[in-house]
Order: structure tokens, then C-alpha cells, then sequence
């Protein structure tokens, strides 16, 4: 026993000689190496958003409220139609019915109904369904074909659901919104979207200043209610941008506040009051834009300052930038038209302007819009008692801008601006509302009969055809 002991404790003492003896001479030596850190690390972005389920917006109760305010309105106009074998040889035309449809926006318990002026243009006769059924003769109070909005009342035996109206210079680009209507016919139809653009301008004349969304409309649609999340109105559904006629993509409102604004003059006033900055502004990528250098600004550059307006009145001048209005910053001229035509006669806005570097606020009170563009001539607007003497004429409106392919024509005829037109087809023209009414009712073939008195006081006429 003592033997196999004494081989066990010198066998663990020459292993363990043997692996000291390795470790000090034949094992090769490590170094440690201390690494610093880096002084210019590379941080990724990273979200500390907890991933929680996203939940989508609740729609049911702004469906329910906008569907029993939203109608069906139907266009019975009367026409004579395409000619038959049997009109012609009985010599005589039948009458024929012919019907429309589109939507309408209750807004209020009385019966008044916003809609689209082209839904109700050149009506016979006038019908409104309500959600429940219940059909309607209704009156137009009133239309707007410049924005598209038109007044209709319906005397019911009851108390009606209506929409309220939400500030639409507040909705935002993103915000989820309904469109409410009956396309094709299918009667309190519901689509969600959201606001893809505002101040959107189809015209290409900046006239316009529409929501866009893409919440599906077709044709039907118009008239019906564009409401956010609420249920408040921020629009009336107008047009679609389509190349097949039906929706592919983006749909048009005109804003709640521009909508509103009209039909508070009709039932006010009985027509449109348009209240005008006076301002023209120059048009970015134009001829004169690019020689200014004014194509980087942000804002708009005022190319000239009408005469007389609330703009020059209140100090605007020639070369001012204009960047907010009302607090709103504007970028193109559809931000400013916008928010001009959610305005009246007399309402003040603030501009924030920016002239040689410096930052001004204007206050400008909105005056009458008293000119107008009078086809192949320009501008004209009222003329002052002081116009007409100095060139002794009886009656008629100022030429204050001459435009178009004619400009040239009329200025080498030595047709100025300052010229005063005095009637239009025989018709006596003491204000620009008479030149609106006699281009009105002009026939697409009747000549253009312009009578006007020169720079240098001298009668003339002149004949378009």
C-alpha cells in the first residue's frame, strides 16, 4: 500500500515538473493588448417607440351623423333632343326629360342644402332624397358658378340632421377624412381617405384653392360631404382627376370656409360678395421672374398694387413679398386666393410682408372686387368721376391693363390703358357688372362690339368675329 502511494505522489510531481518546465521554456509568450476606445463612433438611428399594435380611427359615429345629412339630389332638366324620323317629317320637336344626380349636405334643421352649382345647373325641376327616403321639390336660393357652390331649400314637416362646419384652414395634410354621397347612384355610400394636398389649383389660373384627398368619389359624389374624423364638415366633393371619367386615384373639395362664405352671401345679400387684396402677382418661371431673380423667394412677389384697393390703401408696394397671411404661411398664389375667398367685403387680414429685408406686418382691408378680364382686350375696372372727365366721357369703364394676343393690336391702334369703354354690342357700360352681363349674354356666334374712347379722346369701334 505505502509503495503505490509513493508512485502516485512521484507521478503528480514529475507531471507537474514537466508542465512547469513547458510553460517557461517552450511555451511562446501572449501579449495583452488594451484597446481604446473609438473617439468618433458610428450611431445608427434607432426608434425607442414601444411597438404597440397602431390603432386605426374609429369612423362609425362621423359615418352615421354625415350619411342622414348627406341627400340625393335629382336634375330633371327638359330638352328637345336629337331630332326622330317622325319629328321630322311631322315637322315639330318632342320635349324630352332628361336626369341628373349628384349630393347635398344639410346644414341645418331647416332645410338649407349646399350642393355642387353643376348638379343643379339648368334644372327644370329639382328633387332631394333624404337617408330615410323621404323626397323633397327644392328651390334654389342662390349659386355660385365661380366656386362651384350652390343654395337649395326643401320645406320639410320635421326637424333635419345636419353637419356642422369645421374651420378647414385647420385640417392638415394626413388627417383621415370621409367622403359622403351617392355615387352611380348608390345611395349613402361612405369612402376614408386622407388629405393628400390643400390649396390645389386645376385650373392653371390659380382661381382655385381645392382639398385634395384620395377618398374614393366618382360622379354622384358631387355635392356630398367631405367630414374628418368628427364629423364636421371641411368640404364639399367637386371634381375628380380622372382620364376615364371614373376615380383612379385623387378627388376635389372646395374648402368648408370658402363654402360657407357663399352661401352666407346669398342668403345675405342674395348674390356673391367677393372681397379682393389688390394685388397682382408675378408668376414664378415667367420672362419677368426669372430677369427679377425672384424664382428662390419663399413667398410672392407683388408685381403691382391695384389702384384704389384695400392693398394700396394700406400701404402694400410694389416688390413686397408676401410670406403669411392670417398667420398662414403662403408659398404659391392658391394659398393666398384660398384663404382670400374664405373672406368678405370689408373683413381685414394681416399680411406678414418682406420688403428690403425686413420683415412688416400690414393690416389691408378687403374692398369690392370692381374689375374684371374682358375677353381680347384685359383688364377693366370702374371708372372715377375723374376718368371719365379728363377724357369727356359720358359713361363706361377704365381700361387699366391691356393683355392677351391683342395687346399688341390695341397699342398700335394707339389704344392705351387709361382708354374708357363705353358700351359692348349697344349695350351702355357704366360698370363692370355691365360688362359681366353683356359678355354673359353674348351668343358663341354674335361679334364682340367694342365702342370705346381713346387716349386722346377720340370715339372708336372696333368688331370681333
Amino acid at each position: 500500500m505505502k509503495k503505490i502511494l509513493s508512485l502516485v505522489l512521484v507521478s503528480a510531481l514529475g507531471g507537474a515538473l514537466t508542465l512547469g518546465t513547458y510553460k517557461v521554456f517552450v511555451e511562446p509568450k501572449s501579449e495583452f493588448v488594451v484597446t481604446a476606445p473609438n473617439p468618433n463612433p458610428v450611431f445608427l438611428p434607432t426608434s425607442n417607440v414601444n411597438n404597440l399594435a397602431y390603432e386605426t380611427p374609429d369612423f362609425t359615429v362621423a359615418a352615421e351623423n354625415a350619411v342622414n345629412a348627406v341627400v340625393h339630389v335629382k336634375n330633371i332638366s327638359i330638352s328637345s333632343g336629337q331630332l326622330s324620323l317622325q319629328d321630322l317629317f311631322s315637322g315639330r320637336t318632342t320635349p324630352r326629360a332628361q336626369m341628373g344626380t349628384g349630393s347635398g349636405v344639410i346644414i341645418n334643421a331647416d332645410g338649407y342644402i349646399i350642393t355642387n352649382n353643376h348638379v343643379i345647373n339648368n334644372s327644370d325641376e329639382l328633387s332631394v332624397t333624404l337617408n330615410n327616403n323621404k323626397t323633397y321639390k327644392a328651390e334654389i336660393v342662390g349659386s355660385d358658378p365661380k366656386t362651384d357652390i350652390a343654395l337649395l331649400k326643401i320645406q320639410a314637416d320635421e326637424e333635419l340632421p345636419f353637419v356642422t362646419f369645421a374651420d378647414s384652414d385647420q385640417a392638415k395634410i394626413g388627417e383621415w377624412v370621409l367622403a359622403v354621397g351617392n355615387p352611380f347612384n348608390l345611395t349613402s355610400t361612405v369612402t376614408a381617405g386622407i388629405i393628400s394636398a390643400k390649396s390645389r389649383d386645376l385650373s392653371g389660373t390659380s382661381s382655385q384653392s381645392f382639398i385634395q384627398t384620395d377618398a374614393a368619389v366618382n360622379p354622384g359624389n358631387s355635392g356630398g360631404a367631405l367630414v374628418n374624423v368628427r364629423g364636421e364638415l371641411i368640404g364639399i366633393n367637386t371634381a375628380i382627376s380622372s382620364q376615364t371619367g371614373s376615380y383612379i386615384g385623387y378627388s376635389f373639395a372646395v374648402p368648408s370656409n370658402i363654402a360657407r362664405r357663399v352661401i352666407e352671401d346669398i342668403m345675405e345679400y342674395g348674390n356673391v360678395q367677393n372681397g379682393i387684396l389688390g394685388v397682382n402677382i408675378l408668376n414664378s418661371n415667367s420672362k419677368e421672374a426669372l430677369e427679377l431673380g425672384v424664382n428662390e423667394i419663399e413667398g410672392l412677389y407683388i408685381e403691382s398694387v391695384i389702384e384704389a384697393s384695400g392693398a394700396e390703401k394700406a400701404g402694400v408696394k410694389k416688390g413686397d413679398i408676401i410670406k403669411e397671411i392670417d398667420g398662414i404661411k403662403v408659398s404659391k398664389f392658391a394659398d393666398l386666393t384660398g384663404h382670400i375667398n374664405a373672406k368678405r367685403v370689408n373683413d381685414v387680414v394681416n399680411l406678414k410682408v418682406s420688403r428690403d429685408g425686413n420683415i412688416k406686418t400690414i393690416a389691408v382691408t378687403l374692398t369690392k372686387n370692381d374689375t374684371f378680364i374682358l375677353p381680347l382686350v384685359g383688364m377693366v375696372k370702374n371708372a372715377k368721376r375723374e376718368d371719365l372727365k379728363k377724357l369727356k366721357a359720358p359713361n363706361g369703364v377704365k381700361i387699366t391693363e391691356l393683355n392677351g394676343k391683342y395687346a399688341d393690336y390695341w397699342k398700335n391702334n394707339g389704344v392705351k390703358e387709361g382708354a374708357i369703354i363705353t358700351s359692348i354690342n349697344n349695350i351702355k357700360i357704366n360698370t363692370v357688372d355691365d360688362v359681366k352681363a353683356a359678355i354673359e349674354n353674348k351668343s358663341y356666334y354674335e361679334p364682340l362690339q367694342i365702342e370705346l374712347i381713346n387716349s386722346n379722346g377720340e370715339k372708336e369701334r372696333y368688331n370681333f368675329r
